[in-house]
């Protein structure tokens, strides 16, 4: 729908009184309170995608944004999520990107969605942290800040931002400590860096120059990453990205409508995939999805469309699963805007996919339901075997959480049983805050099982479960920038003990395994409750591996909040950790056979 006279009259009187009601043409919102409600004048996704072009009114979108911003930027554990989408055009606005909102351009190539101003998170009070700006993300503008202004992305956890140009510098918290993140597929021509953030990954971009960081920095692929001067600052840089899809995108054009686009699979690369707009993939169009509403489709109605021969698009909000979403065709997409959430109901798998070559799984999350899974995804059946190295499955911005917005209970949140599988930020969260976060709440063994062969995970944050949070049973796998917090609230060790040793090690490798690397890895103890016992909570190993020559892991920073500590930071080896220190390891080779 475009924005025409009838509409534009109607909403010049509107904007006269915008904190009752405010519109945007195509997307249309009204605000009383603190209350966002809106009006069928959205286009085909629905009334939580709000759609803009470079016709609207400004003023309009930016009070707009101004309402949803107010809604949504301490809505942690909220119910409603939005995605906002910007057609090909110039915009001179902000945009602040709150919790359960993700802003997209919709061009094809970042410069057809130009932002002259801002794409931005930012801490309002002391009350909203920074270490809890999670569950947001930007993809695909370039953003030409005015006036040379910083733009600040503060964010810790699930807050990517991807397929961004900045024609200026950015910082990734502000004024506290941050505990994220995700740069991806981006050019940042000025500076890039962190304050105070405790650590970050970037894969795959361009950077003027890179500033900061406290704890673990990991550059995957990054022309101007700064150097790597391990252990003197803790940063690993590996030149060129061995093997990467890039994240599937929403497109839209006068002529041809909505598509998706599907980037090609990617060897031995650094720097953007679309610097030189010569990007290769595949365009599907949009009528070659099943559009999911939340208030319209179930597990069923998903599966049926699946069986049809339909990709998958997911508008905002929750869908409460009644039996497990089944992908059983080669090469599917399922995208999801505005981070959709699946919640199975009746302790099942929420989404599970054969042994099958080329999936594309993308910007979702799955919340543990009250009745105990074995699983929350399923990447191939348990006796997967088949060889994809010629055309791997893909994982992007995939969020797993028990506990928080509402009590669950999963053995694992992510098995990963079929080879060739790629990772591409994860985000594995038992709740350490919130709702059924209690150690006896549920069975939260494991963030992560990976059972196939030839695994590549970049930037893989995986934190609380009450076993290995990583447990890795395949061959050949490979994990670039790993952060993990250990359980807060192991009630004692006679609780939490692997057979006999304290605790159990955030990442284990099973002893079965012949080859395995990771580089720049990440491992924090904050015991909390009763001091008496928290005190005297420790980790045996942050890592545990084979002894093999087949095995590598570099780079390893450990701390310790302020009880209890971690005894060795691998298989025994490695110094202490102690209350308030910050050690770092360079790593553990495998012995010859």
């Amino acid at each position: 729908m475009r924005f025409n006279s009838f509409y534009l009259k109607v909403f010049s009187t509107i904007i006269l009184i915008p904190m009752l009601s405010m519109s945007t043409g195509c997307a249309y919102s009204q605000h009383s309170g603190d209350k966002l409600e809106t009006s069928p004048y959205t286009d085909i996704f629905g009334e939580h995608v709000l759609v803009f072009d470079d016709s609207m009114d400004t003023e309009v979108i930016k009070q707009t944004l101004k309402a949803l911003h107010e809604q949504q930027k301490y809505n942690e554990f909220g119910t409603k999520r939005y995605a906002l989408l910007f057609k090909p055009g110039a915009y001179d606005i902000d945009i602040t990107v709150d919790y359960y909102v993700q802003a997209l351009g919709l061009g094809r190539y970042p410069s057809e969605v130009t932002i002259h101003g801002a794409v931005q998170s930012t801490s309002s009070t002391n009350n909203n942290k920074v270490t809890t700006m999670f569950w947001r993300g930007a993809e695909n503008f370039k953003v030409i800040p005015r006036d040379g202004h910083m733009i600040y992305w503060a964010v810790s956890q699930a807050a990517p931002y991807r397929r961004m140009h900045v024609e200026g510098s950015i910082n990734f918290d502000k004024g506290s400590w941050a505990s994220g993140g995700l740069l991806a597929n981006s050019v940042i021509e000025g500076r890039a860096g962190l304050t105070t953030g405790q650590q970050w990954m970037t894969r795959n971009s361009a950077i003027g120059s890179w500033e900061g960081g406290n704890w673990n920095r990991v550059f995957v692929g990054v022309e101007g990453a700064p150097e790597d001067t391990w252990p003197k600052k803790p940063v690993t840089v590996i030149e060129k990205t061995p093997l990467v899809r890039e994240k599937p995108f929403l497109t839209y054009t006068e002529a041809e409508g909505y598509a998706v686009f599907v980037p090609a699979l990617l060897r031995d690369t650094s720097g953007p995939s679309w610097i030189n707009k010569d990007e290769h993939g595949e365009l599907l169009s949009i009528a070659d999805f099943h559009i999911a509403y939340p208030d319209k489709d179930n597990a069923a109605s998903i599966n049926e469309a699946l069986k049809a021969g339909k990709h998958m698009l997911f508008t905002p909000g929750i869908y409460k699963l009644a039996e497990t979403i089944t992908v059983t065709r080669p090469n599917t997409v399922i995208l999801g805007l505005g981070l959709p959430t699946l919640v199975p109901q009746k302790g099942q798998i929420a989404i599970a996919t054969d042994d099958v070559p080329g999936l594309k799984l993308a910007g979702f999350m799955v919340d543990a339901g009250t009745e105990y899974s074995s699983s929350l995804i399923q990447i191939g059946s348990p006796d997967a075997g088949a060889d994809h190295r010629d055309n791997p499955s893909s994982l992007h911005d995939i969020y797993c959480r028990v506990g928080g917005a509402s009590t669950g209970q999963a053995e694992t949140t992510l098995t990963i049983n079929s080879n060739d599988v790629i990772g591409d930020h994860f985000w594995l969260w038992r709740a350490d805050h919130g709702v059924g976060t209690a150690w006896m709440a549920g069975q939260n063994k494991h963030g992560l099982v990976v059972n196939g062969d030839r695994v590549t995970i970049y930037g893989l944050f995986n934190e609380h479960f009450q076993g290995y949070q990583t447990l890795w049973n395949g061959e050949h796998g490979s994990t670039y920038f790993y952060q993990s917090e250990i359980p807060y609230d192991p009630p004692t060790l006679e609780v939490w003990n692997d057979n006999g040793k304290a605790g159990f090690a955030s990442y284990k490798v099973a002893d079965h395994v012949g080859h395995h690397r990771a580089y720049g890895l990440g491992i924090y103890s904050f015991f909390k409750g009763e001091p008496a016992v928290s005190k005297n909570v420790r980790l045996e190993n942050a890592i545990e591996v084979p002894d093999h020559s087949g095995i590598s892991i570099h780079h390893i920073s450990t701390f310790a909040g302020r009880n209890g500590g971690i005894n060795h930071i691998i298989n025994g080896l490695g110094p202490r950790t102690e209350p308030g220190e910050l050690k770092h390891y360079d790593g553990f080779n495998g012995s010859e056979e």
